[in-house]
Order: C-alpha cells, then sequence, then structure tokens
C-alpha cells in the first residue's frame, strides 16, 4: 500500500440519529492522511456492503449507538461474505457494552472502540492493521 492513501468507509447504521462523534472520527481520519467516504445516517447493511464493494475502501468503520450492534453486525457479516469483501479491516464504536465486545470480535469486527476512545489510538489502530495486512 505503499503510496496509496487507505480509504475508509464510515457509516452510521440504524435508526441512530445522532451523528455527531462520527463525524469527529472522520475529521480525525482525514487529518491523520486517510481518505474518508462517509455515508451518512440511517444507513441499512445492504448499503453499507455495497458502498464498501463499489468505493474498494480499505477499512469499513461503523459508528453505532442504539443498541443494535449485535444484529447490525451479524447481518453485515453475511453480507461482506456475499460480496467476497470480508477481509476488508473493520471496526465498530459507540455504545458497546463491554460483554458484547467479544461476541463483535467473534463475528470478525477487528477492533471495537466504545464511546469515549481516543482518537489517536483509531488512527493508530488502522496504521498498524492495514500496514499488517498489506504486508
Amino acid at each position: 500500500m505503499a503510496g496509496k492513501k487507505v480509504r475508509i468507509l464510515v457509516a452510521k447504521p440504524g435508526l441512530d440519529g445522532h451523528d455527531v462523534g462520527a463525524k469527529v472520527v472522520v475529521r480525525a481520519l482525514v487529518d491523520a492522511g486517510f481518505e474518508v467516504i462517509y455515508t451518512g445516517l440511517r444507513q441499512e447493511p445492504e448499503r453499507i456492503a455495497v458502498a464498501a464493494l463499489e468505493e474498494g475502501v480499505d477499512v469499513i468503520a461503523l459508528s453505532i449507538l442504539s443498541g443494535s450492534h449485535i444484529p447490525i453486525c451479524q447481518r453485515l457479516k453475511e453480507l461482506l461474505v456475499r460480496h467476497g469483501i470480508q477481509d476488508r479491516l473493520w471496526i465498530v464504536g459507540g455504545n458497546i457494552p463491554a460483554e458484547d465486545r467479544p461476541k463483535l470480535r467473534a463475528l470478525g469486527v477487528d477492533g471495537v472502540f466504545p464511546t469515549g476512545s481516543k482518537l489517536a489510538d483509531i488512527v493508530a489502530f488502522i496504521k498498524e492493521r492495514v500496514h499488517e495486512r498489506a504486508a
């Protein structure tokens, strides 16, 4: 990936109408040199998977505050597999209770960033993991 900007899709799935945190993360990712595609509010898993495929992203990042992270991620995993893009780095942030984090990882989520996570930690995680996958 040397010389190529890492492309990140940031999406707000479900009925959650609050996206200030997602926009703050988007800004931090752009400032860190990533190319970011923000899909906006109320995205269905089907649309997220298609957008990830069409945009050729390296990373899929979800911001979920609604509490529906498990069913959303279950559905998205099915769609990522169907589209052959389950190898993309996948992170989820938001109101994620500690007891749900292992469930998300079992679904294939690479990183979980609960509300209050440091922006620098999210950026560093993506840089490290994308570099590992490219090696």
